[in-house]
């Protein structure tokens, strides 16, 4: 491959400068000088350009040059989140990038785990066993990164190295070099999630850390090497959960590093800003809530939640849970993305022991999306701030459902002043109108068409407002949150001083979507040819045959398609043609059934088995009859973060005897 003239020249520059960074010259006339003198004598022989160049490559000066120009790093993907890959299936490709000479680099090496002692008696798994997995994710500033599987351990394998770009946020700035000061005065810490995932494809957050990268710009040539202690989560975030090695280099090094004392001092000063914005705050917070109180004695039952712990159980304002985040391309609707949200499977925060009471815990987002699951509150935050993304006035409620159970969901309010609720878990929408408690009793009243018994209160990132109406029945209550008789709402510049982005270094970053790198045409063969061997087993145990009808099988991808459709976008079409190709299909005399259903796992055998369980399908797949004829199909619709919609279909026909 041949460059054009100006990339070549620009090239050559930009190899010859980083040779004079190194003092490669500086080397070679050492290591020249000391090849003369280890050979002295008149009889001495010339020394080649072979043995120059064979002693240069045993001191390891060629490999220095080619180990900085050249790293490493895997490609941005997000692992599947519903159903894993084993690694020995679906290996990580790795390609090679090269560094931007122009722009600042902060090389992450992971150099291995230890001390991660729950597995201290696992065996070393065979080859091509089946095994748990470690994944580490990795987020900073705007740049996503996941390392590949590796075998659970006490010391876990894991060796990868990842290059983020730093750049300036001041408009103009962001192409140039940023130097050492401007670097101290970043606080957005790189945030590791370390992830397991067992053998059936189930994850579960091991840890969430976030790293204070800054101690590379006093570090000698702007690299240091640390070990970093991993905290459980949830009711195990005191207990260390294992130890990670870390280098950081920076590139192209600095030429004049800080001393420790400059970048001590500005983390404490940091530190200090923090805790003194936090303390006011929550000063603010006790007086706003004594003043609700006097409002009504019965708001002392109300569910107004101001404060929540995150996985590592530090307490935060509830509006920092919510951002404006924008997908892209990724999602094109707001109810698009209501499908992604309900989508990540439901969890509650696992508790050791008995026990009815629920575990508080909220996670930040880049835990939610890389474990995949979460809570009614991980969805109901991540859908409003989709919503809000998409430009529309949302909030997050808090109060109870059916029975009395605490519940999160969303509310977006229209510009003629209508409420629609959002049910974050399964992606429904609930159009709100209250009942007037002053009517006549003879007068219409609208019947609550939501499943909500109760509000406490309301939020999104800019504002908190408490329900202080008679009543927080969702039926009788009035979203007119200007009027200060139904809503108490809180100082929006209070909030913001510790909510905003970047107003405090305590507060996580927000991370992107991560687009799907999952071929969802291949996953819908895959999925499909293994029901199909599944089925042949059941049957071929039952004594029956088992006959596949290609163009039946086919002919369902419409209904599918339909259902998806129907789901996302609340319209259904296309089912008179599906209608009437299955009636060609089907010749007189003949019985069609089908069976569709909808899963959130690409896992066959636990797909099969829950299909055996429903009673139309069991009939379906051990269908007997006169020229009996089989017929499934699968289409899995994939969306950001890899998460999948799987629809599943069996059919069949045959002609009945009597």
């Amino acid at each position: 491959m041949s460059l054009p003239p100006q990339k070549a020249s620009e090239l050559k520059q930009i190899i010859h400068n980083h040779l004079l960074q190194m003092d490669i010259h500086g080397k070679i006339r050492d290591v020249l000088a000391e090849s003369v003198r280890d050979d002295p004598g008149p009889a001495q022989r010339a020394l080649s350009e072979t043995d120059f160049l064979h002693t240069l490559h045993r001191r390891g000066i060629i490999d220095d040059v080619m180990k900085d120009l050249h790293f490493t790093q895997e490609a941005t993907t997000r692992p599947e989140t519903t159903s894993r890959p084993e690694p020995a299936a679906h290996p990580v490709e790795l390609k090679k990038t090269s560094i931007d000479p122009s722009r600042r680099c902060l090389y992450l090496q992971v150099l291995g785990g230890k001390a991660f002692l729950e597995h201290l008696q696992e065996p070393e798994p065979l080859p091509g066993q089946v095994c748990s997995t470690f994944t580490l994710y990795l987020h900073f500033r705007n740049q996503r990164f996941r390392s590949r599987p590796v075998p659970c351990a006490c010391e876990p394998d894991l060796k990868e190295g990842f290059l983020f770009q730093i750049h300036k946020d001041a408009a103009g700035e962001g192409s140039k070099m940023v130097d050492a000061t401007g670097m101290l005065s970043m606080c957005d810490p790189v945030h590791l999630v370390l992830i397991k995932t067992d053998t059936s494809g189930e994850t579960a957050l091991v840890s969430s850390y976030f790293l204070d990268w800054r101690a590379v710009l006093s570090s000698p040539g702007g690299k240091t090497c640390i070990a970093v202690e991993l905290m459980g989560v949830g009711s195990e975030c005191k207990l260390p959960a294992g130890v990670l090695t870390l280098s950081l280099e920076l590139f192209p090094p600095l030429s004049e590093t800080l001393s420790r004392d400059v970048v001590r001092t500005q983390q404490s000063l940091e530190r200090q800003r923090t805790a003194e914005k936090e303390r006011l705050f929550l000063v603010y917070a006790k007086q706003w809530w004594r003043e609700f109180l006097e409002i009504r004695p019965s708001h002392q039952s109300k569910l107004v939640k101001i404060f929540a712990q995150d996985e590592n159980g530090v307490n935060r304002p509830v509006c920092s849970y919510v951002r404006v985040l924008r997908a892209g391309r990724l999602l094109e609707s707001p109810r698009q993305a209501a499908c992604f949200v309900s989508l990540l499977a439901q969890q509650r925060a696992p508790v050791v022991g008995g026990g009815a009471g629920k575990q508080e815990q909220w996670c930040t987002l880049l835990a939610f999306l890389c474990t995949g699951k979460g809570d009614c509150e991980d969805h109901a935050a991540l859908l409003c701030s989709l919503l809000l993304g998409f430009g529309l006035d949302a909030y997050v409620c808090v109060g109870t459902k059916g029975r009395g159970t605490p519940h999160a969901w969303v509310l977006s309010r229209g510009a003629d002043g209508s409420v629609t609720f959002w049910e974050s878990l399964t992606a429904h929408r609930y159009l709100h109108r209250a009942v007037d408690p002053d009517a006549p009793p003879l007068a219409p009243q609208p019947r609550p068409s939501s499943p909500y018994r109760t509000v406490g209160c309301v939020f999104n990132h800019r504002c908190f407002l408490a329900n202080c109406q008679p009543s927080d029945a969702v039926e009788l209550s009035v979203f007119d949150f200007q009027n200060p008789s139904r809503w108490k709402a809180m100082s929006e510049e209070a909030l913001q001083s510790v909510c905003a982005p970047g107003s405090t270094a305590s507060l996580p970053p927000l991370p992107p979507l991560c687009a799907p790198s999952l071929d969802a045409a291949a996953a819908s063969n895959q999925l499909e040819l293994e029901m199909r061997r599944l089925v042949s087993e059941h049957r071929k145990d039952l004594d029956l045959a088992t006959v596949w009808d290609d163009h039946l099988s086919y002919l369902l991808s419409s209904a599918l398609w339909a259902y998806e459709l129907e789901r996302c976008a609340g319209v259904s079409c296309g089912n008179e043609e599906f209608q009437d190709a299955v009636r060609r299909a089907v010749p007189d005399g003949h019985t069609f059934k089908g069976f569709p259903i909808h899963f959130l796992h690409r896992n066959a055998r636990r797909a099969f088995s829950t299909c055996l369980r429903s009673p139309f399908c069991e009939e379906i797949i051990c269908c007997r009859g006169d020229h009996v004829r089989l017929a499934v199909r699968v289409r899995v619709c994939v969306y950001p973060e890899d998460v999948c919609a799987v629809w599943l279909m069996f059919a069949c026909k045959y002609r009945s005897v009597l």
